[in-house]
């Protein structure tokens, strides 16, 4: 952001603006500042999908910028790397960080640029300061590349398999269904807008299906829940095509027209779906036989018929498999003829973003630096330089330096006892971006403070509606905070780095973004505008793939099938004769991932880390509601209070997430227990594919605070 573009302060004015966080609904946001001030978030009754609502969390916004705990200064350590105790840093000046931090990590470069990474993900979902100076920063440079695989991953190359890209139905035509399956989400929760359409057609008289282990507040609003085992979604999508076929329920037309055909297309498909029966689906899934029957018979005779997907179900070792049987439903029942049918899992391949303008990969030159995968950075920072890896490559250089922006990985990758040792080296020069002290900021060498969303400008995609939007600055930076633009901007400078591409300012960069295809004036006049898409966009076919059909038989992937969990009573059983319950750990629900628990309105809302335990699991343990429980396997052990309730589903227990570390009851959260295997697709992590033990806790040692009591 230019001098140029701060807003100046006036009586009262309203700034349009976009919600930045990893959430579907991708907000149109109204901010009220006066005198300089924003006193006010709230969402743009105009725009379609926000029709003026927000969530609890991003209404809490201003709270969030305003908080006294802000980092508005660069810091430097000056104490030792201890997880778990206070942290010491003095305030230093802009020029002085830089200065440390382009004579570290040139001095790195010149041994070798690949032990230098960048780690950032979704803590803004914005393209400028999410993906744009610093991706042409660390290419220039020649780092490590970064994997971003820690949400999303396993169901974006599931889509891409399947579809040709991420692509779905619009989200105002759920309000036009007469069923929908909402399969995988905590719709209330984390897709606010689409459970608004959803509720419009339970008003007109569509049924409502929930699909999911916990049962939600979503579960408790529809007509009917589903608590299936975990990582057993793809098991229930084949015994609905057994169905669709045995009861004549497929239309032969669109599958012939629109889908793979040929012996490894829809015939093989056929036949694999012909081996899961009802009773075979209900035995491998927790169901019952009659539940999957009368689920496929709805899905085959109540049209429109809509899925909305999400994230949650593709978390386990079978989530890419999973996500491309689901996909297929609508093929083969015609759902897409109609507006109102077909699926939505994340809208983000229909937006015409133009990441070479943005990223500017041509800086690599002839480099092909190796590429690590962020959901695996407990055991990356732990490696020795060179060290074989079980594929038979080696790792390469040691990781000597890591940049950490947009995320907070001490808290949400997994296994993370591992992660905190990475972090903890001496020898890792760590910098960190970052709007408060967050577990991995504690851990950090140089701290840099950087801007929310109403301090900077932005553009937005969504990937769950199909409307692009603009954030304006609607305030100055508070202290010394900078975008992530800047930042990366002056550090190239004193990098010595004077390529025309980092001469780009912000508004430069917004012009960029979608490559002319979206009129950047009217979107900057208008804040918001509406892809100009079809109403039923796969109604003849048409998706985006080689030749217009569905894919069934994927290269390198075969045709789809059900994979059983790395860990679970029955693909490991002695495993589970130890740790005999099976976790997921879903955020809580006024949390999103690691942001906003710091926020002291939404903390107090949640009260303390809870782990949610059925009666029929509770019991034999001793364990009462609210009582303090251990939590544990082989990784570690994490410590919570039991919330003894059916909203589990008995074998498996809800770790809510995710809690900073450091207001947890014993200084460490859920990820404490997950591990770094991988699923079958886009090489994401296994959160919700894990196995533990509950036991009754004793009382915090001595020094330790439980969470509620933490400022």
């Amino acid at each position: 952001m230019t001098a140029s573009s701060v807003p100046s302060p006036s009586t009262e004015r309203i700034v349009r603006g976009a919600c930045p966080h990893d959430c579907p609904d991708t907000c149109a946001l109204r901010i009220t500042v006066r005198d300089g001030v924003a006193v006010k978030v709230q969402g743009d009754p105009e725009h379609p999908p926000t029709h003026g609502a927000l969530c609890t969390k991003v209404s809490r916004y201003a709270e969030r910028t305003y908080h006294p705990e802000r980092v508005l200064h660069p810091l430097r350590r000056i104490g030792p790397k201890r997880a778990g105790e206070a942290p010491r840093f003095e305030r230093i000046g802009w020029d002085e960080a830089l200065g440390e931090i382009a004579g570290r990590l040139g001095a790195i470069a010149a041994r070798d640029p690949e032990a230098i990474l960048p780690y950032s993900y979704a803590g803004t979902m914005g393209l400028l300061q999410g993906e744009s100076m610093d991706r042409r920063f660390f290419h220039r440079l020649g780092a490590s590349l970064l994997d971003r695989t820690i949400c999303a991953s396993a169901g974006a190359a599931a889509l891409t398999a399947t579809y040709g890209g991420k692509v779905g139905m619009h989200l105002e035509a759920f309000a036009h269904s007469r069923l929908i399956l909402i399969w995988g989400s905590h719709s209330i929760a984390s897709n606010l807008h689409f459970w608004t359409f959803a509720q419009a057609a339970k008003r007109a008289g569509a049924k409502l299906v929930c699909i999911d282990p916990r049962r939600t507040e979503t579960a408790d609003k529809c007509h009917q829940h589903l608590a299936l085992r975990p990582g057993t979604d793809g098991a229930l999508a084949l015994g609905l095509m057994h169905e669709l076929v045995v009861n004549g329920w497929i239309d032969e037309a669109y599958v012939a027209a629109h889908v793979q055909a040929g012996p490894r297309g829809w015939a093989a498909l056929r036949e694999r779906a012909l081996a899961w029966p009802p009773e075979r689906v209900a035995d491998e899934c927790g169901l019952t036989a009659d539940e999957v029957r009368g689920l496929a018979r709805d899905y085959a005779t109540l049209a429109p018929a809509a899925i909305r997907l999400n994230y949650g179900m593709q978390r386990a070792r079978g989530g890419g498999n999973a996500v491309r049987l689901i996909a297929l439903l609508p093929c083969l029942i015609g759902a897409w003829r109609d507006p109102a049918g077909g699926m939505l899992l994340s809208a983000s391949g229909w937006f015409p973003r133009d990441g070479v303008a943005l990223q500017r990969p041509q800086l690599l030159g002839a480099r092909r630096p190796r590429t690590l995968n962020m959901s695996t950075i407990g055991d990356d920072l732990l490696r020795d330089g060179g060290e074989p890896l079980p594929d038979g490559s080696r790792f390469g250089p040691r990781i000597e330096a890591i940049v950490v922006y947009n995320s907070n990985p001490v808290a949400v990758a997994p296994e993370s006892a591992k992660v905190v040792r990475g972090f903890e080296r001496a020898d890792l020069f760590t910098v960190v971006l970052e709007h408060f002290m967050t577990d991995t900021a504690d851990l950090a060498d140089i701290v840099l403070p950087a801007t929310t969303q109403l301090e900077h400008l932005d553009v937005h995609t969504s990937y769950g509606h199909t409307y692009v939007l603009r954030n304006e600055p609607a305030i100055a930076p508070l202290g010394e905070a900078l975008p992530n633009t800047e930042i990366f901007r002056r550090l190239a400078r004193r990098m010595g780095f004077d390529d025309a591409d980092f001469a780009d300012d912000d508004e430069a960069l917004a012009r960029q973004a979608f490559g002319g295809a979206v009129d950047a004036a009217a979107l900057a006049s208008a804040g918001w505008l509406k892809l100009p898409l079809p109403d039923a966009p796969f109604a003849h076919g048409g998706f985006p793939t080689a030749d217009g059909r569905v894919i069934v038989d994927a290269p390198q992937h075969g045709v789809p099938d059900y994979l059983p969990n790395h860990e679970s009573p029955r693909s490991t059983p002695a495993l589970a004769a130890r740790f005999p319950l099976a976790m997921i750990s879903p955020p809580a629900r006024h949390f999103l991932n690691s942001s906003f628990v710091n926020v002291r309105s939404l903390r107090a809302i949640e009260g303390r880390p809870l782990l949610e335990i059925h009666p029929d699991d509770a019991a034999p343990r001793g364990i009462a509601d609210g009582q303090r429980v251990r939590v544990f396997n082989d990784r570690g052990e994490h410590h919570c209070h039991a919330a003894v309730s059916t909203r589990a589903r008995p074998g498996v227990v809800v770790g809510l997430g995710i809690w900073w570390r450091k207001l947890g009851e014993d200084g460490t959260n859920v990820n404490q227990l997950t591990h770094q295997q991988l699923t079958d697709l886009g090489r994401a992590p296994c959160f919700y594919d894990c196995l533990v033990e509950v036991s009754t806790a004793p009382a915090p040692a001595e020094g330790l605070r439980p969470a509620e009591a933490l400022g």
